[in-house]
C-alpha cells in the first residue's frame, strides 16, 4: 500500500504526525511489511510549519500519481479553495482508483474537487456550518468521527485523524491488524461515537445494510433487555454468525456497543435532564443504579452526579 500526504506551509506537526504515526507502525507488521508513505508538496519545495519548524526531503507531485491512498492531512485555517492543479491532480487520482481522504479541515479541500457530491462528509466541528455553505451538494454529518465511502474518505477535527487512519488499516488489514497499532501507540483501536459528544448525541453507522438496521432498532430500545440472542433474532442469524458480522460491520462485539449507546445515553441525560440518577439508570437499560455508577465511573473516570455538574448547562 502506497500511500502520499500532502504537505503546505503553515500545516501543524500534528496533523502531519498523526498519519504518519499510524502508518509508520503498520510497517512493522509482518502483513504490511511493503506499505510505504511519502510525504509530498507541490513543487517538493521546503515547508513551513505553523510551529515555525522547516521540513525538508519532500517528494513532489509526482508522489500522488504513486499512489494507493492520496491524504489531505490539513488544510490552512483559512480556508482558501483548493488551487486548480492541485484539484486537478486529486481528481485525476480518483479516476484511476486510488483512495482519497481529507482528515479535518482537509475535508474542505476534498469537496472543493467535487468527489464528495450529494455525499455526506465531516470536519472539524467548528467549521461544519462554513462546509455546508461553501459546498452546497456535500452532506455535512457532525455524529461521526470519519465518514468513510469507500473511495473517498473525511474525518473529524483533529485526534480523529488517528482513528480515521486507523479505520483504514483496519479497512485493507483487518482488526487484529487495527488493534496491535493502536495498542502499540496507546490508543483506542475502534472510539465510539464522534463530535457529538460537543454538539449532539453520536450515532454508529454500519454499511451492512442487515446491522444497520440492527443498530437503529435497538437504539430505540435501550429501556429494554438487548442480549445478544435477542439482537441475534432481530438479524435474523444465528448468534456465532450475528456476533461474526457485527464485528466485521462495527469493529466491537454487540454487548460492547450495547453498552457505550447506554453510556451515551446516560451523558445525554445527564446533561439534558433533572431526571434522578435512579431514573436515568432505568431509562438507559441498567439492571440497577449500582451498575450504571460502576460502568459509568469506568468508561468516563467520574462518577455521574459529578459529570452532571461538569457538563449541565447552568441554569
Amino acid at each position: 500500500m502506497k500511500i502520499a500526504l500532502y504537505a503546505f506551509d503553515g500545516i501543524t506537526m500534528f496533523h502531519l504526525a498523526a498519519p504518519l504515526m499510524v502508518f509508520s507502525e503498520v510497517t512493522r507488521l509482518d502483513e504490511a511489511q511493503d506499505w510505504q508513505t511519502r510525504v509530498w508538496s507541490d513543487d517538493a519545495q521546503q515547508v513551513r510549519t505553523a510551529e515555525g519548524y522547516s521540513l525538508g526531503d519532500l517528494a513532489g507531485p509526482e508522489a500522488i500519481e504513486w499512489a494507493d491512498i492520496v491524504i489531505v492531512p490539513s488544510w490552512p485555517v483559512s480556508l482558501p479553495p483548493v488551487d486548480v492543479e492541485l484539484g486537478s491532480r486529486i481528481r485525476q487520482a480518483h479516476r484511476r482508483g486510488a483512495e482519497v481522504a481529507g482528515l479535518c479541515l482537509g475535508s474542505f479541500a476534498i469537496a472543493d474537487t467535487g468527489i464528495l457530491a450529494g455525499r455526506p462528509a465531516v470536519t472539524h466541528w467548528t467549521k461544519m456550518a462554513e462546509l455546508q455553505a461553501r459546498t452546497t451538494q456535500t452532506q455535512p454529518d457532525s455524529s461521526v468521527l470519519y465518514v468513510d465511502h469507500g473511495d473517498v474518505l473525511t474525518s473529524a477535527g483533529t485526534a480523529s485523524s488517528i482513528d480515521a487512519c486507523l479505520h483504514i488499516v483496519r479497512k485493507h488489514l483487518g482488526s487484529a491488524a487495527a488493534t496491535s497499532v493502536a495498542r502499540s501507540l496507546v490508543v483506542a483501536p475502534h472510539r465510539e461515537g464522534g463530535q457529538a459528544q460537543y454538539i449532539e448525541r453520536p450515532v454508529t453507522h454500519a454499511e451492512d445494510t442487515t446491522i444497520a438496521d440492527v443498530l437503529e432498532w435497538a437504539l430505540a430500545r435501550l429501556h429494554e433487555p438487548l442480549p445478544i440472542n435477542r439482537l441475534a433474532e432481530r438479524a435474523h442469524m444465528s448468534r456465532r454468525s450475528f456476533i461474526r458480522q457485527f464485528q466485521s460491520a462495527t469493529g466491537t462485539t454487540p454487548a460492547r456497543w450495547v453498552l457505550d449507546r447506554r453510556l451515551d445515553e446516560a451523558r445525554s441525560l445527564l446533561e439534558t435532564t433533572t431526571k434522578s440518577i435512579d431514573d436515568v439508570a432505568t431509562a438507559c437499560g441498567f439492571g440497577s443504579t449500582v451498575t450504571f455508577r460502576q460502568n459509568f465511573a469506568s468508561a468516563f473516570a467520574v462518577a455521574p452526579t459529578t459529570y452532571r455538574k461538569q457538563f449541565a448547562p447552568r441554569r
